[in-house]
């Protein structure tokens, strides 16, 4: 099954795109409305997810054209815009449902499933998609790891901080989810460079001294709790 997303925050289309395609939906993505309005009325997809605010041609105006033409693939607004008079106006412009920013994964999922269960493709999907399931329920199950406001689903590499959704490098992920994995616990520098690179691969010192600024200044505003505490000449602690 097909979906477009059209949204111009790279922070939320590239891992929003690798959960969806994990779900074995078919994504394409376009950062502006123009670009979101050449797909779709060059494609058929089975669901639009549409941003409200985009370059060039706003979610709303986009949604209203596309039904003006009579194309009535199910629209999904995803939005920060949460008033009653803003829902009621994108319901209004055509869209079949409505989430305000930020939200929660399961339930963009599953209004996803709602959506798309009109579609004449849905049962060869959920047929497909069964088998995959269940492999992935024996082999590695979900097991998303929350400390404080901090949620890390290591299994689609997401992580948000009260709710807003953060992106991170691969070896990112790894220091986070070590952390995460031991809270509390003093990690010395040795068991750091031992779980995130093998002993032909292991970088300078100050690599990982590198890497952990990168990793606070992502998940750690000024406005937000620290999280990752150094203990000095022996290696960090994770915890609130």
């Amino acid at each position: 099954m097909k979906i477009l997303l059209v949204d111009d925050e790279a922070e939320l289309t590239e891992p929003l795109s690798r959960v969806l395609s994990r779900e074995g939906y078919q994504v394409e993505v376009a950062d502006n409305g123009a670009k979101g309005k050449e797909l779709a009325l060059n494609n058929n997809y089975d669901l639009l997810i549409l941003d409200w605010m985009l370059p060039q041609q706003s979610g709303i105006e986009l949604c209203q054209e596309l039904r003006s033409l009579s194309i009535t693939t199910p629209v999904l607004f995803l939005t920060a815009k949460d008033t009653i008079d803003d829902r009621v106006l994108g319901l209004d412009a055509g869209a079949d449902d409505y989430l305000v920013k930020p939200f929660e994964l399961r339930e963009l999922l599953a209004r996803v499933r709602a959506l798309l269960r009109r579609s004449p493709n849905w049962e060869t999907h959920t047929s497909t998609k069964t088998d995959t399931t269940n492999a992935e329920k024996i082999e590695s199950p979900l097991t998303p790891l929350k400390i404080a406001d901090l949620e890390l689903d290591s299994e689609n590499q997401l992580v948000y901080r009260q709710g807003k959704a953060i992106s991170l490098s691969e070896k990112e992920i790894q220091l986070l989810e070590l952390f995460m994995r031991h809270p509390g616990q003093l990690l010395t520098h040795q068991e750091i460079y031992q779980h995130l690179w093998k002993d032909h691969e292991k970088p300078s010192s100050n690599v990982l001294a590198a890497l952990i600024r990168l990793l606070r200044r992502k998940i750690e505003t000024k406005s937000e709790k620290q999280l990752i505490h150094t203990v000095y000449g022996k290696g960090y602690r994770f915890g609130e």
